[in-house]
């Protein structure tokens, strides 16, 4: 079937010692990704390193610098969030862009828990709850559900559910899910379902068979719900030589940890998809995974510098989206 809705993801990379260049830049890819016609942008969240910590904060400035693009989060993990100050912001940031925010969420105990938890936890870290409880309470607040008593005290009144309020952004939520189970309790939930690169508790090689398996038990249990896919995807139809051999030894750099699960947690890695739109439309066409989905979110590569991206997004829009049947938004 023809891709409905063509979206990407980055991690919006800067120098730490001269961080500001690399938002702006980022906000630029933001800005063209519209201009292209992309339907959404997503943007990854990392703590401690050198790409985007703080996605609300990047949400709200693309907000006022866009008026048709859908913005998102693939994924905020909400270990490193109060769920109710997270839900305060989402709601503050859709708002103000139109009701265009996308959150993309999930839970797990932090990486590098034992080097992170001291700073992030310092009193509360033996007792914090890194289960799908942690989400159900986020999830109940973005939704307006009553988180205490209303009341008047004075002059202050005092509402009963986090404000503002945003209609409709309860149900623009998604989880990003990794395996069968995660994709199986995100549709009891009624939330969307993001997939990307890495799937986990992988037994075998085959990713995109795994994958597939994972969207096909999420779509029995919630058909209604939606899904993307986020593998990813270089194209190099105007790529110049020199962009070209990146592009490929990025990849071929990183193909070893596709042939295998690995870890205790048993990661599987999708391989790269370098090529011409042809060759990679040919790949996708042939992926268990993608022949299920009318939505994605192609991740953008690491360190690449922001004219490899303005190549890529180009590509992608006026070159790949096309071959797989995808059409521009319009203004």
């Amino acid at each position: 079937m023809p891709l409905q809705k063509l979206g990407f993801l980055t991690i919006g990379v800067f120098d730490g010692d001269d961080p500001r260049p690399g938002m702006e830049a980022l906000l630029t890819q933001l800005q063209l990704g519209e201009e292209l016609g992309f339907d959404s942008a997503w943007l990854r969240h990392r703590h401690l390193q050198y790409g985007v910590s703080s996605p609300v904060a990047i949400m709200a400035a693309a907000s006022q610098r866009t008026s048709r693009i859908e913005l998102g989060t693939a994924v905020t993990p909400l270990a490193w969030e109060n769920p109710l100050r997270l839900a305060e912001d989402l709601a503050t940031v859709d708002l103000l862009s139109g009701g265009r925010i996308n959150p993309g969420i999930s839970v797990s105990q932090p990486m590098r828990w034992d080097d992170v938890k001291d700073a992030l936890y310092p009193d509360t870290a033996e007792v914090e709850d890194f289960t799908y409880g942690r989400v159900q309470r986020f999830l109940a607040m973005v939704g307006g559900e009553p988180v205490t008593t209303a009341t008047t005290q004075g002059i202050e009144v005092f509402s009963d559910r986090i404000q503002p309020h945003s209609p409709g952004l309860r149900d623009r939520v998604w989880y990003g899910a990794g395996s069968l189970r995660s994709a199986r309790w995100a549709a009891e939930q009624r939330l969307n379902l993001l997939t990307s690169s890495v799937v986990t508790g992988a037994e075998g090689g085959d990713f995109a068979a795994i994958q597939g398996g994972q969207i096909a038990a999420y779509r029995e249990a919630f058909p209604e719900g939606r899904v993307s896919q986020g593998l990813v995807v270089i194209p190099t139809d105007t790529a110049t030589p020199a962009q070209r051999e990146k592009y490929e030894a990025y990849a071929a750099a990183r193909l070893p940890r596709t042939r295998e699960p690995q870890g205790p947690g048993k990661l599987l890695f999708a391989p790269d998809v370098v090529g011409t739109s042809e060759q990679i439309a040919e790949q996708l066409y042939a992926h268990t995974g993608f022949q299920q989905v009318t939505e994605v979110a192609f991740a953008l590569p690491f360190s690449f510098d922001h004219e490899d991206y303005v190549q890529i997004l180009t590509d992608m829009a006026t070159r790949l989206g096309p071959a797989l049947g995808w059409s521009p938004a319009q203004a």
